[in-house]
């Protein structure tokens, strides 16, 4: 498998993953032209999508599904719930576009597998993701605010995480938010803090050369540096060096992370 983090942060998301016959695309939270755009820097041509599914329905994941949809001819994968929010969101798309996968269920891509499993967010019933090609594994996990032990079981194993680290809880509490919006971030259906993220990859992680992608981070309430460097020390901790054990990785809102290839020996 080969898999890019076209886009991550507050402003938009969307990642594309692609096995040897299959490619797909999750999320599309910017406008249909730059998630073209930003899949040509890695040299994929939005055309050749087999599909895009979603994670849940808020506008930072969903901005150009329904442009990429129409345009492609493109199925579109999400849960019931979720469908019943992005009706009125996506305009129109055609019935046998509209494709239900529900959590915990698995599908086929050709030679690429996908399982589906629950979140913890304020939305209708997001999801995350994992991916399969023969024993290869990667795993997509942000908007959630806190990390169960089912959702670590599910994604342990993985030899790379697109992992959720989206503030500091100092700078989110001392900044510009109104308290409401402030609380429903610290909930256990909001965001996971850096320091929250490192712990819960502390119990996941086993030091074998993952790679860990540090994603969806708020432009207001972080930094990439402090992100890293929180992360880092934190799974210093739990035994693991960056570099040696394990590999962390940034992402951007604006630039897609070059396209990594996972290959098991």
């Amino acid at each position: 498998m080969e898999f890019s983090v076209l886009a991550s942060g507050s402003t938009g998301n969307s990642f594309f993953i692609k096995s040897k016959n299959s490619k797909v695309l999750v999320d599309a939270g910017l406008s249909g032209k730059q998630v073209e755009s930003l899949l040509e820097e890695v040299g994929v041509s939005a055309a050749d999508l087999d599909a895009i599914l979603i994670t849940h329905e808020h506008s930072d994941h969903i901005k150009g599904v329904g442009v990429l949809a129409r345009r492609y001819q493109l199925p579109v994968y999400a849960n019931a719930k979720t469908w019943e929010q992005l009706d009125r969101q996506l305009g129109k798309i055609a019935e046998d576009q509209r494709l239900i996968m529900e959590v915990g269920e698995t599908v086929e891509f050709g030679d690429m597998k996908v399982e589906s499993y629950g979140l913890s967010h304020d939305a209708a019933e997001p999801m995350g993701f994992c991916f399969y090609e023969d024993d290869a594994k990667v795993s997509l996990t942000t908007d959630l605010g806190y990390v169960s032990q089912r959702i670590k079981d599910t994604i342990c194993g993985s030899d790379a995480y697109i992992f959720e680290s989206n503030h500091d809880v100092e700078m989110l509490r001392m900044g510009s938010y109104p308290w409401n919006t402030k609380r429903r971030i610290l909930s256990d259906v909001g965001h996971l803090s850096n320091e929250a993220a490192a712990e819960a990859l502390g119990d996941i992680l086993s030091g074998k050369g993952e790679t860990v992608y540090l994603a969806h981070l708020s432009k207001e309430n972080n930094m990439t540096e402090l992100a890293r460097l929180t992360v880092k020390n934190i799974l210093q901790e739990y035994g693991f060096t960056d570099g040696e054990d394990i590999k962390l990785m940034d992402t951007s809102p604006v630039r897609p992370t070059v396209m990594q290839e996972i290959i098991r020996k």
